[in-house]
């Protein structure tokens, strides 16, 4: 018989208080994806106050529930996103692997290829400002992107009592980089067969390459750089960046130095995950690398985006100064607005949309128009793992050609240049006079509200 769960009317202590006696449970809510506990929820849901029964239909999983909920804990419903798909962008893109002595990307050739892109979005204007740079860009002889690297980055932080202290750890750990990577890919290590909750302690696939230090204080910060093929990667450079902690460090370090820290922080945040950063900003390492760029003459700035290369020249030139002035990360328009819709449809992590949306435009005047170009420096996506295995982003990766190996850096050169797109368009509509086209546009999408 499966339980009803308690519903607290005010937040539950997280443990009983001293001395009373009772043996309160510390979680009053089912975490599991059973299906006991995914009906124990919904009862609950559909029992507070304030819902309503016209509602229950987010209850009815257009899937099975088990191919919702290897994604997350506490499955309970399902929501729908419309998607706008457009097309079709035309993009000259490389076929990338990692050199598997150097760690460098290697790129292996080069094709020309044309893919519709899927956006789930509820930003009206989106999708159809997207189509208006898709169709400017094909007709001027598509998009050309390239990857630049390929790294993920955790920061550990070892603590010390002293700065003389950190100073020895950070030169330590610096000399046995090579013995690191080694204990790492050995396959005898045992922690390769070791198991927590069902997976393997040590990831094969996360392979580490560089290991950075940086003492502030009596702290040294250990940037761990690894590639993870075609996932994003965060669970596995977690695992083996906690085994190199616990199991090659702190069991060599304090006998060889007679030195022993006083604390270990596994991220430390300078890994520059989920939020904007200057370092991986400028030198990437969080993520792909990657430019797309496009060159468009003046008959088709003004045939298909209504401006012209002096009005664009313009609006870059105040944008350049008016993001200085406010101290914007970025130097670009809206490229968080296609990055989040692409993620979204293909089941990308959306906490990533803050590194991932890091970019830096630049316009240049040609004699026969401009020259667009964009640099993401740290473009997290993956093509296994994690929210690409539901069902939708499987058609969604599918549809763009996104599966197999090398597959996530085909996505990765797709949302650079569909995002260089959505650059392109909305620029030209408020680099139009007095910004009209902009102001139009979204009129119409929003206005009637």
């Amino acid at each position: 018989m499966s339980r009803r769960p308690r519903v607290a009317s005010r937040p539950a202590s997280p443990s009983p208080a001293p001395g009373s006696g009772k043996n309160e449970r510390r979680y009053l809510w089912p975490r599991k994806n059973t299906p006991d506990q995914i009906a124990e929820r919904q009862a609950a849901v559909r029992a507070l106050p304030a819902w309503q029964p016209t509602h229950n239909f987010v209850f009815e999983f257009p899937r099975p529930p088990e191919e919702f909920g290897g994604a997350l804990e506490a499955l309970t419903a399902h929501m729908v996103l419309p998607v706008g798909i457009v097309g079709p962008l035309r993009l000259t893109l490389g076929r990338y692997h990692v050199h598997p002595e150097t760690g460098q990307l290697v790129e292996e050739g080069r094709a020309t290829e044309e893919v519709y892109v899927p956006l789930a979005h509820t930003e009206g204007g989106l999708s159809a400002s997207m189509l208006r740079g898709i169709t400017a860009v094909f007709a001027a002889g598509g998009v050309r992107t390239h990857i630049l690297a390929d790294r993920m980055t955790r920061d550990s932080c070892f603590v010390f009592s002293t700065t003389e202290e950190a100073v020895a750890f950070a030169r330590w750990v610096a000399a046995r980089v090579p013995a690191m990577r080694a204990w790492l890919r050995d396959p005898e290590n045992p922690l390769l067969r070791e198991r927590v909750g069902g997976a393997a302690r040590l990831s094969r696939h996360a392979l580490l390459w560089e290991v950075d230090t940086h003492v502030v204080g009596a702290s040294c910060h250990v940037l761990y750089r690894y590639t993870t093929g075609d996932a994003a990667g965060l669970n596995m450079i977690t695992r083996n960046s906690h085994a190199l902690n616990h199991e090659f460090i702190l069991k060599r370090f304090p006998p060889e130095a007679g030195i022993a820290p006083q604390r270990v922080f596994l991220e430390a945040n300078m890994g520059g995950d989920k939020k904007p950063s200057g370092l991986y900003y400028i030198a990437g390492g969080h993520g792909k690398t990657v430019l797309a760029h496009a060159t468009l003459p003046e008959e088709i700035l003004q045939r298909v985006l209504r401006t012209t290369a002096d009005d664009l020249v313009a609006l870059e030139h105040a944008g350049v100064h008016g993001s200085l002035a406010s101290d914007m990360q970025s130097a670009a328009f809206t490229p968080a607005s296609a990055i989040a819709a692409i993620f979204a449809a293909t089941g990308q992590d959306l906490g990533m949309i803050g590194t991932s949306s890091m970019a830096h435009d630049v316009l240049e005047r040609t004699p026969e128009g401009i020259h667009l170009a964009i640099r993401l420096s740290s473009l997290e996506v993956g093509t296994v793992g994690g929210g690409a295995t539901l069902p939708y982003a499987r058609a969604f990766l599918s549809l763009l050609g996104c599966t197999g190996p090398g597959s996530a850096y085909r996505l990765a050169q797709i949302v650079a240049a569909a995002t260089l797109c959505l650059e392109l368009s909305a620029s030209a509509a408020m680099a139009s006079a007095g910004s009209e086209n902009f102001a139009t546009a979204h009129l119409k999408q929003s206005g009637r509200v």
